[in-house]
């Protein structure tokens, strides 16, 4: 079966039209991807005295459903490859479903570990990277409008499913809460039902209709020289090199392209990425429990989440709309790296915070800057490696991040225990992201610089090529007698066969 037309080629992105519902498709695959984790820790507490489990044996299971969700960025990206995004985005709907119908039956933790952790997570990851992939087959000039309105699932699914566990906790408990969400998950089978692939195949048919007859005069007309010039054998010798060069790592090449190891704009993505991502998602994860620790009541400790998903929600799309303005996307990686700075400046600041006042105004700034890092996430990643090789990009990157991911928090905990202060988290994340934006400033510099010679160079090495085209054009005019002989037959043949006499 050959490679799905979502995954390969097409005649352009159409950048508007059927590509706001995929957008909307993308804003609820997302939203539950990266909402779902966080919002499903409401019920640990119960399960935690059901079971009779430790706090560390039950946060297992978001830690699984994580690494589950980034780690199979590979798998999602060769599906995606082979089948297109939609077939991939309802499989991973059904798989959620499936994950969190079963949970609700689970006797041991284990069993949650599996069910939760693993079979969920690998929903949430077939859901994740089809869904980002198809706006860029759907975007060009939009892209960033496009990935930043998708990317505003999140916030807006967290700011649902908190008062939505909440309820459904209080109501039926965490069994009948589970079966609920397994069906509300099977919705991203109707979200992946909306990537509809983008159909090339007239465009397709006349261009190889034209590429064939292209190709048949080329033939016709370069037979006799091909033949006269060069040896018989080269044709056959440079097949069977060719054919002797495919090993299986150009069959994994087909799926997963390893030869982004050498791009160097990726190389220095990946590596802030990954240092990033060590300070990313401990400051959430802790900014409630510092409050309660500062004398905060419970529910205004809550509130500071939900502050922090409303500015988080407007600044994606805000943030979109600049980095597509014509004064930033040419300089979009600048922005972003600016963001991840910004956003480690807040966390270094928040132990400065005393009272409610100074945290409210850090979640205000933090989920702006949440905002504009994971607004551009993605769409650094295409403008550094396009989308041709996005897919594979993508895989490579989130089972790299993944293990700074699971790290981040659990280091902030270690952190919080040793010296039992919250600050020491804070500070830790802030200079781990402010370390990272500064390496991704320069870097990006310098990319810049090099990508700007490397052009200057070609255009230097074409300009010195014409005078040797112009030259080439008259070498036929110079052919020796069997040459000029063989063209004047060529040319009988041509007005006999046209009948032009």
């Amino acid at each position: 079966m050959p490679p799905h037309s979502d995954a390969g080629p097409v005649a352009g992105p159409p950048d508007g039209g059927w590509g706001w519902v995929v957008v909307f498709g993308a804003f609820i695959s997302i939203g539950f991807a990266y909402a779902f984790p966080k919002g499903i820790a409401i019920f640990y507490k119960e399960i935690q005295d059901f079971f009779g489990t430790s706090y560390s044996e039950i946060a297992w299971v978001s830690s699984i459903m994580l690494a589950t969700t980034y780690g199979a960025g590979p798998i999602s990206s060769i599906l995606v490859n082979r089948y297109g995004s939609r077939p991939v985005v309802i499989l991973g709907g059904l798989l959620c479903g499936i994950g969190m119908v079963s949970a609700a039956f689970c006797t041991s933790i284990v069993q949650l570990y599996i069910c939760v952790g693993f079979i969920t997570g690998l929903g949430l990851a077939l859901n994740l990277q089809p869904s980002v992939i198809i706006i860029g087959r759907y975007f060009l000039k939009r892209r960033p409008i496009a990935n930043g309105l998708a990317m505003a699932g999140s916030p807006v699914m967290l700011c649902t499913l908190a008062p939505l566990n909440q309820f459904l906790f209080d109501n039926y408990g965490w069994r009948g809460s589970f079966l609920i969400l397994g069906a509300i998950l099977l919705h991203c089978c109707v979200a992946g039902a909306l990537f509809r692939p983008i159909s090339a195949d007239k465009v397709s048919v006349k261009t190889q209709s034209i590429e064939e007859g292209k190709e048949v005069l080329k033939e016709e007309v370069t037979k006799d020289a091909i033949e006269m010039n060069s040896p018989t054998n080269i044709h056959m010798e440079t097949k069977t090199e060719e054919e002797e060069e495919r090993d299986c790592c150009e069959k994994v090449n087909k799926y997963l392209d390893f030869s982004l190891f050498k791009h160097r704009g990726f190389l220095i993505y990946l590596i802030g990425n990954v240092l990033m991502f060590l300070g990313f998602f401990a400051p959430i994860v802790f900014l409630a429990p510092y409050a309660k620790h500062i004398g905060i009541d419970e529910y205004s400790a809550a509130f500071l989440l939900s502050i922090l998903a409303i500015v988080d929600m407007v600044a994606r799309p805000t943030t979109g709309i600049i980095a597509n303005s014509k004064w930033v996307r040419p300089r979009i990686q600048y922005f972003f790296s600016f963001s991840i700075a910004f956003n480690g400046t807040c966390h270094l600041l928040c132990p400065l915070a005393s009272g409610y006042t100074g945290l409210v105004i850090y979640s205000v700034f933090f989920g702006l800057a949440f905002g504009m890092v994971c607004a551009m996430l993605f769409e650094t990643l295409m403008d550094l490696v396009g989308a041709s090789r996005f897919t594979s990009a993508v895989g490579l990157v989130t089972i790299a991040e993944c293990c700074t991911i699971l790290l981040g928090p659990p280091i902030g905990g270690t952190l919080i225990d040793t010296f039992g202060d919250y600050k020491y988290m804070f500070i830790k994340c802030g200079a781990v992201m402010v370390l990272a934006g500064t390496f991704l400033f320069i870097m990006n510099y310098y990319n810049y610089r090099m990508l700007a010679k490397e052009e200057k160079k070609r255009k230097a090495k074409e300009e010195d090529t014409k005078p040797q085209m112009a030259q080439m054009k008259f070498k036929p005019v110079l052919l020796s007698g069997q040459g000029i002989t063989s063209t004047l037959l060529m040319l009988a043949l041509a007005v006999k066969s046209h009948q032009i006499f």
